[in-house]
Order: structure tokens, then C-alpha cells, then sequence
């Protein structure tokens, strides 16, 4: 995992949010469609994504087609960032 925002988000989710700071998070293993994270927790990760990477996540795109996995949302916030 040597992409930045990918490590940055990984750590954020698995040391805020899931609470095990030494498990490693694969970036296309299911946060959401697993149960890993729900959807109280989704709106935290949003707004950590907005406040860490500076860009806008719209309430429409909290959901499992680009919050289901690191890579899925790494590539939104790249997207958002170019």
C-alpha cells in the first residue's frame, strides 16, 4: 500500500473507526457491503475525507458504489483533486 492517500485513509479507518490500529485494511477489501464500517461511521469518514484531502463529498455519494473500498474511494478523491 505505498499510495499516500490510500495509507492515509487506511489508518484513519482502521485506528478511528474500527478501533485496531495493527490490522491491515487490503485496498479492495468491503467497508461497507462487510459490515466493517456502517453508516454512522460513513458520514465521519466523509468528513475526514473533505477536512484531510480538500475536496466536496456530496450526501448522494455516501454509499457503497464509492465508499466500498480504499481504492474506490481514492479514486474519487484524485478525481476531486485534479
Amino acid at each position: 500500500m505505498s499510495d499516500e492517500v490510500i495509507t492515509t485513509l487506511s489508518k484513519y479507518i482502521m485506528t478511528e473507526i474500527v478501533e485496531l490500529p495493527n490490522r491491515l485494511l487490503d485496498p479492495d477489501e468491503p467497508l461497507l457491503s462487510s459490515g466493517l464500517i456502517d453508516s454512522f461511521h460513513l458520514v465521519d469518514l466523509g468528513m475526514f475525507v473533505e477536512d484531510t484531502f480538500g475536496v466536496r463529498i456530496d450526501d448522494s455519494e455516501l454509499n457503497a458504489s464509492t465508499f466500498d473500498t480504499l481504492n474506490q474511494l481514492a479514486a474519487l478523491i484524485r478525481s476531486r483533486q485534479a
